[in-house]
């Protein structure tokens, strides 16, 4: 096992856009849905992702804000990250995180009714590199 930094974990993690979000459902069990990260790929630690308000993800995170993300990446690349969920309803913070990719999602861009940004803080990044591990604690 060696360790990375988070420097180097985010430069490896630099070109992957989709990850598995997942939560703890209000029976208990943990539910999972592919997101995009819209090619917000500066990772520092915290993650975004869009959704609507009336989402089972949304309420899932009201209820329950830790939940945990899963990349893959090429060449046997994975990092397993858990944090926490903060529901963002501010504009400023969609326009600083918005992409042109997807307005096919979202037809009125950041005015779009119910619009909610998913801002993850991670504590907690494992990652798997081929044949190498390591833990990075936030």
């Amino acid at each position: 096992m060696t360790n990375k930094n988070l420097s180097e974990l985010a430069e490896k993690m630099r070109d992957i856009d989709i990850c598995m979000l997942s939560t703890h459902t209000d029976g208990g069990a943990i539910a999972g849905r592919p997101m995009s990260n819209n090619r917000d790929v500066e990772y520092d630690g915290t993650s975004y992702y869009f959704t609507l308000e009336d989402t089972r993800t949304v309420d899932d995170i009201k209820a329950d804000p830790k939940v945990a993300l899963a990349f893959q990446g090429a060449k046997a690349f994975l990092v397993a990250v858990e944090g926490k969920a903060d529901l963002v309803r501010d504009k400023d913070a969609f326009k600083e995180h918005w992409s042109a990719d997807i307005d096919k999602w979202f037809a009125d861009g950041i005015d779009t009714e119910g619009l909610v940004l998913i801002k993850v803080v991670a504590e907690r990044a494992h990652y798997w590199d081929g044949e190498d591990e390591g833990e990075v604690t936030l």
